[in-house]
């Protein structure tokens, strides 16, 4: 049989990461993970105002430093890469001028945040999602977020587009058009230079930018012109057509394929969502649900238009047809920290520690660099450990997962966080544990709001880096969901799942159930709840939602 391979590419929030699979069987040749040197360094970013921004040369040098890794570790010949297919973050939208580059390659623009990338993290769009959620209800006409779970977010496409242009009239005045980060980085790889003319992800229009087809695309002009006239107006420079990610973009540019080793034979899918790849490579079917788990989560299901109907799930991220599974609708929520949590109380520990280290006359520069990167590296892991020496019945204390704002059930990103029940004798392995219990009592909310809408789960994967990497995590989970959990096997599901899509945009196989079913990697571990936990956590929810509520109340 002649073996033919692709690549998916996985675009993370710190780093992108490149597998190149063997079509055959799923088997992962080769990886490779390259961070964001910018983003690490902290560059165009202010978490005071929560102000998450990326240039796009990161991505650019990750793409090509991440793909001639895998096949220069391969050796395999450059026709042998059948196609590649991206999955980034979202809704993470740039301006580009009218050749669909980023507005921060041109001059005057460089090192400007507002000319980059926005993170599907920035949350500087509050007041803007507010402004579309009250007009949507109020205009007399359509309501544009009922496919969306009734309430648009800060986290997504038009908001974050309405509070930069109003921030910044020279963005506004030199962006021709904007596109989802899939979207720009596929227009590069096929050397797309027309932004009217590239193949725009159905995975990002629907659950991010109110596109459907019932009302012929995106929201219309009587309707974007009421929130500022420059959204009436970029709406004639952004799509009207969407597409799912199992067919082709175009093809490999020859620039891209003299740069990559490869051939312009390659082909390039439509991009997408880590979060619906993950689903993919998770090998999602009907009545489950994929938590993708890393820096935040994303909650995946799909539905059959059948079962469906007519049917709108209040308080999500959107049911879209045709994302995740193409011939299936896609229902996405999830939670706006899930691992930030965690690290966001590591470096309240940490990082007066770290300054302490430095400032010692006691250690080398060299002793005290490697003890804070020690530090770094290993604080959440001796937590955890502290943390599981911690019986759950002794669980006290009550904490709030909201630290940046609540995604699923309906999205509020004004939200805070909060812990309740601090005492004299509490110490960090408690407040973590507290927090562990947090995003999981977060995440029942969230299969609570599915199971009130009529959305039966029957199995629940886990997957990414904290499913893998997380005992506390993962236990805790199973206990306070009273549900098995398997874990994926695949330590790059997400890029496994822009593979698969890659193999059936190439032809390799009919459809992404196929390629599922050929390139799936099985699952590797299930937690199973343990029955006086789940007693004890069902109480502890109760509170949980309590102090919720009561938060909610003295924000709003």
């Amino acid at each position: 049989m002649k073996k033919e391979f692709v690549i998916g590419l996985d675009y993370g929030t710190d780093s992108v990461r490149a597998v190149l699979v063997d079509t055959s069987n799923g088997e992962c040749l080769a990886s490779h993970v390259h961070p964001y040197s910018r983003w690490k360094a902290g560059l165009y970013c202010n978490p005071q105002i929560n102000q998450f921004r990326q240039h796009p040369a990161d991505h650019l040098e990750g793409l090509e430093v991440s793909i001639k890794s895998v096949i220069q570790k391969t050796g395999l010949a450059p026709h042998q890469v059948r196609a590649i297919c991206v999955d980034t973050t979202g809704s993470s939208p740039m301006p580009v001028d009218s050749e669909g580059q980023s507005l921060a390659f041109k001059p005057g623009f460089e090192e400007n945040p507002n000319a980059m990338m926005v993170l599907w993290k920035d949350h500087t769009a509050i007041a803007e999602a507010e402004e579309i959620n009250q007009l949507a209800r109020s205009w007399g006409g359509e309501d544009y977020t009922k496919y969306e779970g009734g309430i648009y977010s800060s986290e997504w496409f038009w908001s974050k587009i309405l509070h930069v242009i109003r921030q910044d009239d020279a963005v506004a005045t030199a962006a021709f058009s904007w596109m989802e980060h899939c979207d720009f980085l596929t227009a590069q790889l096929i050397g797309c230079s027309d932004p009217l003319n590239l193949k725009r992800s159905r995975c990002a229009a629907g659950h991010k930018a109110l596109w459907h087809e019932s009302w012929g695309g995106l929201p219309p002009v009587e309707f974007l012109g009421k929130l500022h006239p420059y959204l009436a107006s970029l709406r004639e420079r952004l799509y009207t057509e969407t597409y799912t990610s199992d067919i082709p973009a175009g093809n490999l540019s020859p620039e891209w394929a003299q740069r990559l080793g490869l051939t312009t034979n390659t082909v390039v899918a439509v991009g997408t969502f880590d979060a619906h790849a993950g689903a993919v490579g998770g090998e999602v079917t009907e009545n489950t649900l994929v938590k993708v788990m890393g820096t935040s989560t994303c909650d995946i299901m799909i539905a059959s238009r059948e079962n469906l109907g007519d049917t709108l799930i209040k308080g999500i991220c959107g049911q879209v047809d045709g994302s995740v599974i193409p011939g299936t609708v896609g229902l996405e929520a999830g939670q706006s920290a899930f691992g930030d949590v965690l690290a966001w109380f590591r470096d309240l520990l940490a990082k007066p520690a770290m300054a302490v280290v430095q400032q010692s006359v006691q250690l080398s520069a060299d002793q005290k660099n490697a003890l804070v990167e020690e530090i770094h590296e290993q604080l959440i892991g001796q937590l955890a450990d502290a943390a599981l020496q911690i019986p759950v019945k002794d669980s006290k204390l009550v904490a709030l997962d909201w630290i940046n704002g609540r995604r699923t059930p309906d999205a509020n990103q004004a939200l805070k966080g909060a812990i309740m029940g601090l005492n004299m004798g509490t110490d960090a392995a408690r407040v973590f544990k507290s927090l562990v219990e947090a995003i999981c009592f977060g995440s029942k909310s969230i299969v609570e709001r599915f199971a009130k809408e009529g959305v039966k789960i029957d199995t629940v994967i886990g997957m990414g880096g904290v499913a893998k990497k997380s005992k506390l995590v993962m236990q805790t989970l199973a206990d306070v969901l009273d549900m098995p959990i398997k874990v994926a096997s695949s330590d790059q599901a997400p890029a496994l799942g822009a593979a698969m899509y890659a193999a059936v945009a190439a032809g390799i196989y009919p459809d992404t159930q196929a390629a599922i079913a050929a390139m799936g990697n099985g699952f590797d571990e299930v937690y199973q709840p343990i029955s006086e936990n789940v007693a004890h956590y069902a109480k502890l929810y109760s509170e949980y939602c309590a102090l919720g509520g009561f938060v909610e109340d003295m924000l709003t």
